[in-house]
């Protein structure tokens, strides 16, 4: 059995991962930590969890947490985990960070959007964890620098026509939408209540910290700088988010033959679903689940290829794709503790 700790485990990707852990067959969840509700039982704080598990929340010393486990998700905001990441390996375990300390391969790119780093010694070792990509990487990696939930479904979404070279690669426009879990569990006032329902709205347009790293991992993927148009903006939903990307063709193609590349580049991923020809993803069709639903359309007027993600952002977009990480570490089946359907309606 796997002894597994949560450093950071009372925001809303740390209580998913609790969620999706606590049914693993090959998972103990052994340590918990929250300052605020130290000594606190988790069903206490999150009556969710009730008759489900016994464990009390901790405030400890990365050491000590690393005693107690052989695998950690680090489940802190930006800039916290780099700080914890160094003690866990140094103790020997292996770890899933889940914050975007080490998702960032250049050092002055991460430093011009977020802050000074305090580990960069780590960011070459650190691989960026998203498995349909970096499959044999992750297999043998200490740290892994878990995706962000925008990223993801752009990267997912762009990844086979990218690399086929069928678009251009300096036409991409990501335009996404997001429900509110995505700004996290801390009050915030655009997050509010009376703030969010009944709106819909843009929010850090062409500055939004997501950017650089989408633009990363697509520019790997072209085999050149990729700079993209992408703009976030807020559903009035609590999960899931669902992304349009616009880019031109630079062969003639049909949306058939498309979808054909796309099963192709996919086939054999568990989390992956390409949708036939004229369906396209919704939302409410991977809520709870670990899916990246795709679907795509060539808009023939325009000659441009509209391709539409769907994920849900707390679990492929964050502790699902985190677990899914943590099996392949681990030398576990992928999908094991992820085989969860989609909650409809």
């Amino acid at each position: 059995m796997l002894k597994v700790g949560i450093y950071g485990g009372s925001g809303y990707t740390g209580l998913e991962l609790m969620r999706i852990l606590l049914r693993h067959p090959d998972v103990e969840v052994v340590a918990l930590t929250s300052r605020k509700f130290k000594g606190i039982a988790v069903s206490d704080i999150f009556p969710v969890f009730e008759g489900l598990t016994g464990l009390k929340y901790m405030d400890a010393s990365p050491q000590d947490v690393a005693k107690l486990c052989d695998v950690v998700f680090l489940a802190l905001p930006h800039g916290e985990a780099m700080a914890a990441a160094p003690l866990f390996l140094e103790a020997g375990k292996k770890i899933i960070d889940l914050s975007a300390d080490f998702r960032l391969r250049d050092l002055s790119v991460f430093e011009a959007w977020y802050h000074k780093h305090s580990a960069p010694g780590l960011l070459p070792e650190a691989v960026f964890g998203l498995p349909e990509l970096y499959r044999k990487e992750i297999r043998t990696a200490r740290l892994v620098a878990n995706p962000g939930c925008y990223p993801t479904s752009a990267i997912l979404g762009l990844a086979p026509v990218l690399r086929e070279k069928v678009i251009d690669p300096d036409s991409v426009i990501v335009d996404s939408k997001s429900g509110v879990s995505g700004a996290g569990r801390e009050p915030q006032l655009g997050s509010l209540f009376c703030e969010v329902e009944e709106g819909f709205k843009a929010y850090k347009v062409g500055e939004h910290r997501h950017a650089p790293e989408i633009e990363q991992e697509l520019s790997r993927l072209a085999g050149r700088e990729v700079k993209i148009s992408f703009t976030p903006h807020l559903l009035p939903i609590n999960r899931g988010i669902l992304s349009t990307i616009y880019s031109t063709l630079l062969k003639g193609v049909t949306a058939a033959a498309l979808l054909d590349l796309y099963r192709d580049f996919y086939r054999g991923e568990k989390f992956v679903r390409v949708y036939r020809e004229g369906a396209f993803p919704n939302v409410s069709y991977v809520r709870g689940s670990n899916y990246c639903d795709i679907g795509l359309s060539v808009d023939r007027r325009t000659n441009r290829v509209i391709v539409i993600t769907a994920i849900d952002n707390l679990v492929k977009g964050a502790s699902g794709q985190a677990v899914q990480n943590m099996n392949i570490m681990c030398g576990l089946d992928e999908a094991r503790g992820l085989d969860i359907i989609a909650l409809y309606p």
